[in-house]
């Protein structure tokens, strides 16, 4: 009887032994991994944050022909630096910016947006939507910077965990938006920090 407990004992010994050593093992096989996933999370968290505070500060530069209690900002195609917009954001003045994700094709963008944030569109939803825009007080952003010449009012461009944006000065003169001069200095400095 005292053999059967023993060798029932020992192994149950030998399993926790190998249990533990499988898990050392993976553990440190996965530490690289994981060590290298950090860098582009953070990055794309600082971009992220970095594109909250030129969105915000772009927003409080600009006048709409009746100014909204709430603004309503809509997001609009696939993009990557919008997740911290979601989260909940108010103005320096203290307004609150309600963020919503719309379709390209939505036919009430026009009416329910002070204005949007473009993510990646193909060039006809593009078209189809700054032509839906044209005449209303629609402020608009676009995360590809490439596309500031085609409707966006403004168009940010990133380098490392620095944002920068230019002006489309013939799409904000079309608009009925006002956007303050000052804007125009900040679009002149090299970057904004998170």
């Amino acid at each position: 009887m005292d053999v059967a407990v023993s060798s029932a004992g020992q192994g149950f010994g030998w399993l926790r032994r190998l249990s533990l050593s499988l898990s050392l093992c993976l553990l440190l096989l996965s530490t690289p991994c994981l060590a290298q996933s950090e860098a582009p999370i953070n990055l794309v968290d600082q971009r992220a944050k970095a594109v909250t505070q030129v969105v915000l500060g772009i927003l409080s530069y600009a006048r709409w022909p009746t100014e909204p209690a709430q603004l309503q900002l809509c997001v609009i195609g696939p993009t990557e630096y919008t997740d911290d917009l979601f989260k909940g954001t108010t103005q320096s003045s203290g307004r609150s910016v309600h963020v919503s994700r719309l379709l390209a094709n939505n036919p009430s963008i026009a009416s329910v947006c002070n204005a949007v944030y473009l993510g990646k569109l193909i060039a006809q939803e593009r078209s189809d939507l700054f032509d839906s825009l044209a005449g209303q007080a629609v402020l608009s952003i676009s995360e590809d910077g490439h596309q500031c010449t085609v409707g966006s009012f403004f168009c940010l461009h990133f380098k490392d965990d620095q944002v920068v944006f230019e002006v489309n000065l013939d799409s904000v003169a079309r608009s009925g938006v006002r956007i303050h001069p000052s804007v125009l200095q900040l679009s002149r400095r090299k970057a904004v920090q998170p």
